[in-house]
C-alpha cells in the first residue's frame, strides 16, 4: 500500500524549516498536523491542596516549556515572588532558552542538561544541599523519580498541569495511510475519540518504547518505530518507509 498522506498528532511546526516539510516536498506525500492531547493548568486553589510552599525550595527542575509556563503562572497566582537566586536546571538548550520568557537569562544560575534526563542528574548531583522542586503534569515518566530517587536528595513534585485527550470528532470520517504518535497519550486519545477504530490500512508510526508498547496494547500494529540506530529521527524512519512503500 502506497504511503500518499499522513497525520502527525502533534500541532503543526512554527518553523518553515521543519524536517516534515522537507519530507513532503521530496515524497510528495501529504502531511496534516493535529494535537490528540493538550494542556490544562491545573488551578492554583487545587495546587495549594498539595500542601507545597514554593518559598521552602531552592531550586527548580524543568523538563518541558509547559513545566517553566505553568510553574510561573501558578507563581503569579499565589502572589510568590520568584527570588532572584533560584537555580534552574533545565532538561534541555531549548527549554533554558524559553525561560529567557520570564527571567534574565544571564543575570540568573541556570544549568542544562543534554536533552536526557538521566544526563541532566549529573548536573544535580553536584548541588546535593539544594531543595529541588519539580513542577509536574498529572502524567509523569517514571524515569524521572526513579532518578531523582537515586541522587539522595531532597525533591517535591508539584502537580501544575494537566494532558487532556483532545476532541478530533471532525476527523471521524477522514482516513490517512499513516498516524504518528509521540506518546501513550496520543493512543488514549485515538481510542478515546473512536473506540470503534480499526486499523484496516492505516499503518501506524510511533516514537520511543513506551509508545511503541501502547500501540500494541491496544491491539493495534506498529508498522514504523523509532529512534533506531538507522533511523534516530521520526521523518528519517518515515522517509525509510515510504520509499520502500511507494516503490511498489
Amino acid at each position: 500500500m502506497k504511503v500518499k498522506t499522513i497525520l502527525v498528532s502533534q500541532p503543526a511546526p512554527k518553523t518553515e524549516t521543519s524536517p516534515y516539510f522537507d519530507l513532503s516536498d521530496k515524497q510528495k506525500v501529504k502531511i496534516d498536523f493535529r494535537s490528540f492531547i493538550h494542556v490544562e493548568g491545573i488551578p492554583a486553589k487545587e495546587v495549594r491542596a498539595q500542601k507545597i510552599d514554593l518559598k521552602n525550595y531552592s531550586a527548580i527542575i524543568l523538563t518541558s516549556r509547559n513545566a517553566v509556563d505553568h510553574f510561573f503562572r501558578v507563581a503569579e497566582e499565589m502572589r510568590f515572588k520568584v527570588p532572584d537566586d533560584m537555580k534552574y536546571f533545565c532538561q534541555s538548550e531549548a527549554v533554558a532558552y524559553y525561560l529567557q520568557k520570564y527571567v534574565v537569562y544571564r543575570k540568573r544560575k541556570i544549568y542544562v542538561g543534554n536533552r536526557t534526563f538521566p544526563e541532566l542528574t549529573k548536573l544535580i548531583k553536584k548541588h546535593k544541599t539544594e531543595k529541588f522542586l519539580l513542577p509536574s503534569s498529572d502524567k509523569l515518566k517514571p524515569l524521572i523519580p526513579e532518578e531523582l530517587d537515586k541522587l539522595g536528595i531532597t525533591w517535591k513534585r508539584i502537580d501544575l498541569y494537566r494532558t487532556v485527550v483532545s476532541d478530533l470528532s471532525d476527523l471521524e470520517n477522514v482516513f490517512y495511510d499513516v498516524l504518528v504518535f509521540f506518546s501513550p497519550s496520543g493512543i488514549e486519545s485515538l481510542l478515546k475519540n473512536f473506540p470503534d477504530f480499526k486499523q484496516n490500512n492505516t499503518r501506524i508510526a510511533a516514537f520511543g518504547n513506551s509508545t511503541i508498547n501502547a500501540v500494541t496494547e491496544a491491539g493495534l500494529k506498529c508498522d514504523i518505530q523509532a529512534p533506531s540506530p538507522e533511523t534516530p529521527s521520526m521523518t528519517m524512519a518515515l522517509e525509510k518507509y515510504i520509499k520502500q512503500a511507494n516503490k511498489k
